[in-house]
């Protein structure tokens, strides 16, 4: 059914949905965010699944949005790169909303929407030698449909910390930042997210959903104009010199015209 994310189900109910471009560091192309905007969907009605994890396949969590398909949208007029932007929001949302508890399992770089996808878990948990950085800003372009969930996980005080630098934090500091929960040698990974996983399993389901959703009206989630603003934000920056240029370079293999 789906090519670019698996989804497991073990008998107790506990589904693993997993990034599988692995070829690509899980880059996330217009392709994977309709499937798992699909995948959350499904998941959030199937009454056998308790809990889900969100992992990934192959040696990166996830290396962000695919840079050929941003590339492709700087041809596009405004309407359809407003709806290409869209897809990105979308999908955190349905995974935001998601009415199980979202577990995150993180290891080897999570960069740019993979930072996105952190800040939409209940709980993350990464390994000490993870690498993560909002990367927008070194190719001309802004953090801006994974914003509302990032500066709702991490507040604007801390966010600004590295939100618009690009630069590269480890574990430890996204534990600091409120991304992770908490960062364990890579052999304890697997025991760290089920230690997270298994007291729900005693929870009632119902409950567990009411709860989550009561918590999030109450810390205040992101809202549908946070949202909408932020789809807007991108679909601009992509139309400006400075994001022509910083993704020409990426590809290009060469350094961006204001590296100094």
């Amino acid at each position: 059914m789906f090519e670019t994310i698996t989804i497991e189900v073990d008998g107790r109910g506990v589904a693993t949905l997993s990034l599988a471009r692995e070829e690509k560091h899980n880059a996330m192309s217009a392709q994977m965010l309709e499937e798992l905007t699909q995948a959350a969907d499904d998941l959030a009605r199937d009454d056998s699944v308790r809990v889900v994890i969100l992992a990934a396949k192959g040696r990166t969590f996830c290396a962000g949005g695919d840079l050929a398909w941003m590339q492709a949208q700087m041809g596009m007029d405004a309407e359809t790169r407003a709806a290409e932007a869209g897809k990105l929001a979308t999908m955190l949302g349905a995974l935001n909303r998601l009415p199980k508890p979202l577990i995150g399992r993180l290891h080897g770089n999570a960069f740019g929407g993979g930072v996105g996808m952190a800040a939409v878990c209940d709980v993350a948990v990464g390994v000490d030698t993870l690498k993560m950085a909002l990367t927008e800003t070194k190719l001309g372009i802004i953090p801006a449909t994974i914003g509302p969930y990032v500066i709702a996980r991490m507040g604007e005080g801390r966010a600004r910390r590295v939100f618009m630098s690009g630069r590269v934090f480890d574990g430890a500091e996204a534990v600091e930042l409120g991304l992770l929960s908490r960062a364990v040698p890579e052999a304890e990974l697997d025991a760290a997210v089920e230690r997270e996983v298994a007291p729900y399993l005693a929870c009632a389901p119902g409950a567990v959903a009411a709860a989550k959703k009561l918590a999030q009206d109450l810390g205040g989630a992101a809202t549908e104009e946070a949202v909408a603003m932020s789809i807007a934000a991108l679909a601009a920056r992509w139309q400006t010199e400075e994001a022509a240029e910083g993704i020409g370079a990426f590809f290009e293999k060469r350094k961006a015209a204001w590296v100094v």
